[in-house]
């Protein structure tokens, strides 16, 4: 067993106003991605009309959009988002953010 968040997130460097991401576990019914948004990086809004996807804030204060709503959530911090939910992110910091996002069961 090991962790797989240290290793994936080492060479995450996203510059200002961008966004790096990689996968840390695919399997035949999930996904979990970490996000690292760099200062005023936007993960445009979106759907998943089949999956939940949960978010967990890992580094920093992540601003999460669902719906219409807006909401600044501190790390440690679980956001979960419903079948078909608009969500996004933002970083409204000067610091990056990081946080991972799971998908279940994977579209198909």
């Amino acid at each position: 067993m090991r962790d797989e968040y240290t290793d994936a997130i080492a060479d995450l460097e996203p510059a200002d106003g961008e966004i790096e991401s990689t996968e840390l576990v695919v399997s035949d019914d999930v996904l979990v991605k970490a996000f690292a948004l760099g200062p005023g990086a936007t993960l445009d809004a979106h759907d998943h009309g089949e999956s939940t996807n949960v978010f967990h804030v890992l580094e920093g204060t992540v601003t999460v959009i669902q719906g219409d709503e807006r909401k600044e959530i501190d790390a440690p911090g679980v956001v979960h988002h419903e079948r078909g939910v608009v969500h996004g992110a933002r970083n409204d910091t000067d610091e990056t953010v990081v946080f991972t996002a799971s998908l279940c069961p994977l579209p198909s």
